[in-house]
């Protein structure tokens, strides 16, 4: 079976889009659901929203859980991948040789193909597609330089403009790859409805914190 790595944020999202446009199709979304907020591995906030986002591309999803522990977190995604006799596991890597090495790793020890469509991709060239086809917002701000105003707001082109200079001043990742932020994907392409947030509240941790989606429906 053919699966896409699943957090319901741009990267695992496009990194699906990507390789179906490549003629790989995957048949089933897996989301790990970490019960550690800081998993190293793992995105955490509005993952319970997975299963809509699957519903709109029109495939499988699943949830496989873990305790979410540095290093023994691979075991529970290494369990999932058996367990669901994956073949082809697509993620949505861009940067981060720390996740890659792990998941490389895991996938030549079960005889899997690995797919990143993502990796190593320009920052710009990234957000610019995001920017174009999709509509993602930001759903947790963890980096100097951003703010719970930040929180909910799309990656457009003025977002974009406020990151490149956020880069420039602090040296963050555009990508959020250094876990400077986290988003959420309400629309595709390749989506046949989207998702509109009908309830949120924003948890703040310091200047910093998470916009959490309390109530969510598909609509045409």
């Amino acid at each position: 079976m053919i699966a896409a790595l699943f957090s319901g944020g741009k990267d695992s999202t496009l990194a699906l889009h990507m390789a179906s446009e490549d003629g790989v199709m995957p048949e089933l979304l897996m989301t790990m659901r970490s019960v550690n907020e800081d998993s190293f591995m793992f995105h955490k906030p509005n993952i319970e929203f997975c299963p809509m986002q699957a519903e709109a591309m029109g495939i499988m999803h699943t949830f496989v859980d873990t305790e979410g522990v540095k290093e023994e977190e691979l075991a529970d995604l290494e369990g999932g991948l058996k367990q669901n006799r994956i073949s082809v596991l697509i993620t949505g890597a861009v940067a981060s040789t720390y996740q890659r090495d792990r998941i490389d790793r895991i996938c030549k020890n079960l005889g899997i193909r690995h797919i990143a469509p993502l990796w190593g991709i320009e920052p710009l060239k990234e957000l610019n597609l995001l920017a174009e086809r999709y509509d993602a917002i930001i759903t947790r701000v963890a980096a100097e330089g951003m703010d719970v105003s930040y929180l909910g707001r799309k990656i457009d082109r003025p977002m974009i403009k406020k990151l490149i200079e956020l880069n420039r001043r602090y040296g963050i990742n555009m990508c959020f790859e250094g876990g400077e932020a986290e988003s959420f994907v309400l629309n595709a392409p390749f989506f046949s409805k989207r998702i509109l947030i009908e309830k949120h509240r924003i948890e703040k941790e310091g200047e910093f914190g998470t916009f959490i989606i309390e109530g969510a429906r598909l609509i045409e």
